[in-house]
């Protein structure tokens, strides 16, 4: 049976306009940045407020959970291929939108196999990431506001792996040693920017218009990912007809909100205990 939540209108309303960042992301500078996504191309949500992000002096970090090993019907590829494969994608999508190799981790578990991985593991590694990069802001997948928000498995368990980490992070007896041993200290995340969050709790539309060829650009990278390359690898080029193609697909798939490029979020501001709320 499906789950339905209710809750009185002005509640949400005010809810709504509470949850609005207090300046602009079009106005954030001198912040630092992390995302943390299942795959090698989940920062694709988030591609053309990274681009503007980045642009405007903010230091931006992303962390991927798996290596996407798996995600291709070409099965002349191994594992192994792929991951290499989709590693260098990601570097040069990232690459496209200013965004430096080093600011770059992969953690290396297995592509569709995340929610099966030892959960404390997975977590602590996670943890170690925030409490060492210490953003002003936390993008991740969105777990659901009220009502939990269905992903697919992978993105699924990134979206509560990452929330229970952020929660983790801020309490210094938890995972101690990498405080005590590690060189990091405990951290709180004071915001969050949600992506792929249900229509209905998007409360922050990020205008990408002056971005949208660079996010054209990076997500046209992950040649693995899209057109032929997605059955038959041929890559890391694809044709000057192919790409151009795989373009005019993407330019077709950008939000646009009263004719205008966005890309859309939950913004969500306060200790994680409050994430779902």
């Amino acid at each position: 049976m499906k789950k339905i939540c209710f809750l009185p209108l002005f509640f949400l309303i005010v809810l709504y306009a509470m949850a609005q960042p207090e300046v602009p992301v079009d106005q954030w500078t001198g912040k630092t940045i992390l995302l943390i996504g299942a795959h090698p191309d989940d920062d694709t949500y988030s591609q053309g407020t990274l681009a503007m992000l980045q642009e405007h002096g903010n230091e931006i970090y992303i962390v991927t959970l798996t290596t996407g090993n798996v995600g291709t019907q070409d099965t002349t590829l191994s594992m192994t291929d792929l991951a290499l494969i989709r590693k260098q994608e990601e570097l040069a999508a990232l690459k496209e939108l200013g965004i430096p190799d080093d600011h770059y981790n992969n953690l290396g578990y297995d592509d569709g196999m995340l929610e099966y991985q030892n959960k404390k593991d997975v977590v602590a590694q996670l943890v170690y990431q925030i409490r060492k990069i210490r953003p002003d802001v936390l993008f991740a997948f969105d777990p659901g506001k009220g009502c939990q928000r269905w992903h697919k498995a992978d993105h699924r368990a990134a979206s509560y792996l990452t929330a229970d980490a952020a929660r983790a992070a801020m309490w210094p007896l938890l995972f101690q040693g990498q405080i005590t041993v590690g060189g990091v200290k405990a951290y709180t995340v004071p915001a969050y920017m949600f992506y792929d969050s249900d229509t209905a709790d998007i409360n922050t539309w990020v205008d990408i218009s002056k971005y949208v060829d660079k996010k054209i650009n990076a997500i046209s990278k992950y040649v693995s990912q899209w057109s032929s390359g997605w059955y038959k690898y041929t890559g890391p080029v694809l044709s000057p007809e192919e790409e151009k193609k795989v373009k005019e697909n993407l330019a077709r798939r950008i939000k646009k909100r009263n004719g205008v490029a966005v890309e859309g979020f939950r913004y969500y501001k306060g200790l994680p205990d409050g994430i779902g709320r």
